[in-house]
């Protein structure tokens, strides 16, 4: 009896050691390929860009865009009413739909795999019993699908993929492409892929001309 006590306390400490192995102060590592391959957060933020040209023969499956947009659900949003919706285009004939009504773009996105368009639902974020809650109104619509769009384009950058938000679109064409209902607002198209080369870091306003502390 003692024996098993004995060995099941070891087998937990065993399994204790190995939940620690990733802290950086275990005197003995022990990272797993999945987690060494894994880019850490900094890493995520650094590196992503807004990529305006694609690696046309690197494609991404239905299944990856799922896991990808699964993930978005995690956004927080204004009391969990999640109003943004995505409608992706993935075949060939949606693909060449979308690349027409995004203007100027479409040069830049043409080998994008993946082409996602972003809604929110009015009268969802910002309201309660169906009154505004403030000023903004249906502008926390807006903003909760910026968080989301935002979950998105970062988690896409953690899968190893490469995005452009898009605002330049034609909503009224989209919306009769994608069947997108009247309640819903068309925000932006979102090119999804892999870069084909590394785009230049853009520059920044000076940290005090947008953070002021009192």
């Amino acid at each position: 009896m003692y024996k098993k006590i004995i060995l099941c306390a070891a087998m937990a400490l065993f399994a204790l050691s190995g939940c620690n192995s990733g802290n950086t102060n275990s005197t003995h590592p022990s990272p797993t390929p999945e987690s060494s391959a894994s880019p850490s957060f900094d890493e995520v933020l650094k590196t992503r860009r807004s990529i305006r040209s694609y690696d046309a023969s690197k494609k991404i499956s239905e299944a990856e865009v799922r896991t990808l947009l699964t993930a978005v659900q995690e956004a927080p949003l204004w009391a969990n009413q999640q109003p943004t919706k995505y409608y992706v285009a993935i075949s060939k004939e949606k693909l060449e739909a979308v690349q027409n009504l995004v203007g100027g773009n479409k040069e830049r996105i043409q080998n994008a795999p993946v082409l996602i368009v972003s809604t929110y639902e009015r009268g969802k974020s910002g309201f309660f019993n169906g009154n505004a809650t403030n000023e903004i109104g249906d502008g926390w619509g807006a903003y909760d699908n910026g968080l989301s769009n935002c979950y998105l384009i970062m988690q896409a950058r953690a899968m190893g993929f490469d995005t452009l938000i898009m605002g330049m679109r034609d909503s009224d064409g989209l919306r009769k492409e994608f069947n997108i209902p009247a309640e819903e607002t068309v925000m932006a198209v979102i090119a999804l892929g892999y870069r084909s080369g590394e785009p230049k870091q853009p520059g920044h306003r000076p940290f005090d001309e947008v953070v002021k502390f009192f």
